[in-house]
């Protein structure tokens, strides 16, 4: 995977992409199970295949949209093409495939398999796109197998006093930086690991073992069983959550184990505890609006309620999205042409669960930055710590607040990333459990190592 790793909001785009990647991989392998081979003589299919979807990706979401769109020309038949333009030809091939099979047009897929008979393609193209077909159902997304407040129960999770806990947002890439941040985590030597959720492309079981579970045994499990946690996140529910329920059930044994999608890890001193949210389930495809409002469960949010009532100690809330931002929209315009920088159903929730108590902070991802705020719609901490893995390019003004904002939360003075390579820089965040406070420690990774950006002490 590639530094030019793009990402899309899109269920379907996300899932083309997962399949194009194993497509590229299930290639390779043939590659090298016979080296000498005309196709073990070509370059990785790996290196090749996901960035041509990518760029398809882009292109079809540029057009869900309404991006005006270059005029392409028509690409010259097969055997006119070099190697990569037949790279090109079966990647635009499977991407037509995969939507025929979404929206079940039988027609247009007999069709698109009559053209595959040709001999142009890989095998692998079929094989894998067919095994994608059991991701629908009666032509749309599996429902995602989310698991109630009443079967979970009051179950929380004990940690140690004073323990060290390590967050990372937007991870799951895979890619080499994500491996260079959980190395500097592990370096950390936390007594727990909670990831803000996103396995890329769409959380499927293949990448959640490779792009997770693997790196995560390899490098921070090489000593010691260390508890690691992850929420759910949009693309964790791409593929309808299969890939994300399998995971949790095997991360952790018991009495560690992760319950639900939705979980509460509670100090041994009952000082503090972490409470986990739910926000992935209902953020599915964001075209019809410029940004996702999503939303907690009904019986989730009685359950958060619960635990925070019956708790005497601090509480953090963890979730994957976010309440607020100065960067990001949030749901569409209002008719004056202004938007909101708040969810308004996490607020809403937000204000329910701190009816009788508050709660002394908020970390988030979804936001592939690191952004610590001021205070702001009554929480006195907002984090988004969505820095993990993700490249943002560093034409992206990611530090540049919306312009049709109502009212614009702030952010903390010295608290920016910087840059590497043409890319913002990674990083994650520690927090220090003591009795009377937490210390959160902010990094990122540099060409020199690990380097502090901030530090605070939440009580």
């Amino acid at each position: 995977m590639s530094e030019s790793f793009k990402t899309f909001r899109d269920p379907l785009l996300s899932l083309y992409q997962s399949a194009v990647t194993e497509v590229a991989k299930k290639i390779d392998s043939t590659k090298t199970a016979n080296p000498m081979s005309r196709a073990g003589l070509q370059r990785s299919m790996l290196s090749t295949l996901p960035d041509i979807a990518a760029d398809i990706a882009q292109r079809e979401y540029n057009r869900s949209i309404g991006a005006v769109e270059p005029r392409s020309q028509a690409a010259p038949a097969a055997r006119e093409l070099s190697k990569a333009g037949i790279a090109q030809v079966c990647a635009e091939w499977g991407w037509r495939y995969l939507k025929a099979q979404t929206s079940r047009d039988e027609q247009a897929i007999e069709q698109l398999k009559n053209e595959f008979k040709a001999g142009t393609c890989d095998p692998a193209w079929i094989t894998t796109l067919e095994e994608y077909r059991g991701y629908f159902e009666n032509g749309k997304r599996k429902a995602i197998p989310y698991m109630r407040a009443a079967t979970v129960g009051p179950k929380t999770i004990e940690i140690k006093a004073n323990a060290r806990v390590a967050l990372m947002g937007d991870w799951g890439t895979g890619a080499p930086p994500a491996i260079e941040i959980l190395q500097c985590i592990a370096d950390e030597k936390p007594d727990v690991v909670v990831h803000l959720g996103d396995i890329y492309y769409s959380g499927t079981p293949a990448e959640c073992q490779t792009n997770f579970l693997d790196p995560v045994n390899a490098i921070l499990r090489k000593d010691k069983q260390l508890p690691v946690y992850s929420l759910s996140g949009n693309h964790d529910m791409y593929c309808g959550g299969v890939g994300f329920y399998g995971l949790i059930g095997e991360l952790n044994p018991a009495p560690m184990t992760q319950p639900a999608s939705f979980f509460c890890l509670r100090s041994a001193d009952e000082k503090w505890q972490f409470l986990a949210m739910d926000t992935g389930l209902h953020d599915d495809n964001p075209v019809t609006v410029a940004g996702a409002v999503t939303y907690l469960e009904d019986d989730e949010l009685a359950w958060h309620c619960d635990r925070i009532r019956e708790f005497d100690g601090r509480t953090i809330l963890l979730s994957h999205h976010q309440l607020f931002s100065a960067f990001s929209p949030i749901g569409p315009a209002n008719p004056e042409g202004t938007r909101s920088a708040v969810n308004p159903s996490l607020l809403k929730a937000f204000q329910k669960m701190t009816e009788t108590k508050q709660v002394a902070a908020w970390f988030w991802g979804h936001e592939h930055t690191l952004s610590i705020y001021e205070p702001f719609t009554g929480l006195k901490r907002g984090r988004c710590v969505g820095h993990g893995a993700v490249p943002v390019s560093v034409i992206d003004e990611i530090y540049k607040p919306l312009s049709d904002l109502d009212n614009a939360p702030s952010l903390i003075d010295q608290s920016h990333l910087a840059t590497r390579g043409g890319v913002y820089n990674h990083g994650y965040a520690v927090l220090s459990l003591q009795p009377e406070l937490c210390q959160a420690e902010y990094y990122q990774a540099t060409s020199k190592g690990r380097e502090l950006i901030y530090r605070e002490s939440i009580s």
